[in-house]
């Protein structure tokens, strides 16, 4: 009997993520091939989580991370003592195995929680409760109809389904929905499977454009998308309430007991709240990142200097988006920004500096980026000689943007002097927090003296974790 077979479910942000029946082959797949709970995570400094790009869930948006599981995320993993990785990661079968294989420890997807899901994973407490809805175009000519008439012209009785065409998810638990409601109506709903790859919000944007008639989506998706195309209704409750939770190994429980124990206590702060209206609540901020050209649920732009910053990053010799990061970081790709130490530009160049690379304009979007990448490249020249190893030798080179390279060279010096890896970003920077320590900013070996250097430690940091999620996002 169908009801007997085992089914792996994973819901995407974007769907009750797919519900795929399993065989043996893939059955084994599901169990934990490693055994990594919560204080080998500890131990080791981080947590990482799966997620996926969508407008609700993670996606960028003018070179910020956003989403309303990545804004949990990061608060989670601060709770925890950790730092948060990222893995994006589209389809049911590969985020399983990926979880089971070690290569990530939660699963931040918005799952319903369901009792054959529980034989794979183990669920955190739930979010929140949702449920499926039918997505469909109002009919022609609604802004002047009355709300009884624009009833009238559509479905609002799951029965009025039979003979229809829906289109849903490839082997979704959409599909497993239409068919046991054909099946509760006594006659059949025609349901067509899309492609693994295609997503709810795709199908419905199909529907609004009149592609296609009928999807079904969560509601808690389908109410966001309602924003961005007015012309479509998702009144039509085709489901039980169901709980939307994320998920861990099923050889974790202190990790999934540590979680539930930070979500009980978020919830009754209004951050969470302030957080899911955010991404959940907020027709017209979602509206306004849905349509901008600089949101990856759109496309792969950064903002609107991103030629520009492939051009300076040729002369430097680094990708692009990881200028990008930095420049991020520096300006919040705001041209006209301006420290209170009179730094100006998107690259935030003092004056001197400017001056000393030809800057007439410092809010000159070109001119501060041609400027800065000069600058870059002037101590990439410099470390070059000292630092072989280019991956390493990039956070040398952002570091002595950020503080001035006396106070790296100083914190290499003392590197060297205890007979450490100077070659070695993790080594030196050590070092270069110990500079606000008399007996090391005092060592005969030190130029520039004093220097409180959590700034450029946590600069390189923020950069590189920043430069890793725009890889995420962008080819």
């Amino acid at each position: 009997m169908k009801q007997r077979l085992a089914l792996l479910c994973i819901l995407s942000v974007t769907m009750l993520y797919s519900c795929k029946h399993v065989d043996e082959s893939e059955k084994a797949l599901t169990t934990p091939k490693v055994n990594i709970d919560l204080d080998s995570i500890k131990k080791r400094g981080y947590i990482t989580a799966l997620v996926d790009n969508n407008s609700i869930s993670y996606f960028l948006y003018k070179g910020q991370s956003m989403g309303y599981d990545y804004e949990l995320l990061q608060r989670m993993a601060k709770d925890l003592g950790v730092k948060l990785r990222l893995r994006r990661i589209s389809g049911v079968e590969n985020a399983i195995k990926k979880l089971n294989a070690g290569e990530a420890d939660v699963l931040a997807f918005p799952l319903t929680i369901t009792s054959q899901r529980k034989d794979y994973v183990r669920f955190t407490q739930p979010h929140f409760n949702t449920h499926q809805v039918l997505v469909q175009r109002k009919p022609q000519g609604w802004e002047r109809l009355t709300r009884d008439e624009i009833n009238a012209g559509m479905i609002k009785n799951p029965h009025d389904l039979i003979g229809k065409t829906v289109h849903v998810l490839n082997r979704s638990s959409f599909v497993d929905r239409l068919r046991n409601l054909s099946e509760e109506l006594g006659g059949e709903i025609i349901v067509v499977e899309d492609s693994a790859d295609a997503q709810s919000e795709s199908l419905i944007q199909k529907v609004a454009m009149g592609e296609i008639d009928y999807t079904v989506a969560d509601q808690v998706i389908a109410s966001v998308n309602l924003n961005y195309y007015p012309n479509l209704d998702a009144s039509t409750v085709l489901s039980l309430p169901q709980q939307i939770a994320w998920a861990v190994r099923k050889n974790s429980p202190q990790l999934q007991s540590s979680i539930n124990t930070w979500l009980t206590k978020i919830k009754k702060e209004a951050t969470f709240m302030v957080i899911y209206n955010r991404y959940y609540k907020s027709p017209r901020t979602s509206f306004l990142r849905a349509n901008s050209r600089y949101a990856t649920i759109n496309g792969d732009r950064l903002s609107p200097y991103d030629p520009i910053i492939k051009e300076g990053a040729e002369i430097v010799g680094w990708d692009w988006r990881l200028l990008a990061a930095m420049i991020y970081q520096e300006s919040r790709f705001n041209p006209t920004d301006q420290s209170w130490a009179g730094a100006r530009g998107l690259m935030q160049l003092m004056p001197a500096t400017a001056q000393r690379f030809g800057v007439s304009n410092p809010d000159d979007p070109r001119q501060s980026i041609r400027a800065g990448v000069r600058f870059l490249k002037n101590l990439d020249d410099y470390w070059v000689k000292k630092v072989a190893d280019s991956s390493q030798r990039i956070k040398f080179v952002m570091a002595s943007y950020n503080v001035g390279l006396t106070h790296i060279t100083d914190a290499r010096k003392l590197t060297i002097k205890n007979q450490e890896n100077a070659g070695d970003w993790g080594t030196v920077e050590k070092y270069l927090l110990k500079k606000s320590d008399p007996s090391f900013y005092k060592d005969p070996v030190v130029i520039a003296g004093y220097c409180k250097c959590e700034e450029p430690v946590r600069y390189v940091e923020e950069v590189m974790s920043r430069y890793e999620e725009y890889k995420l996002h962008i080819n």
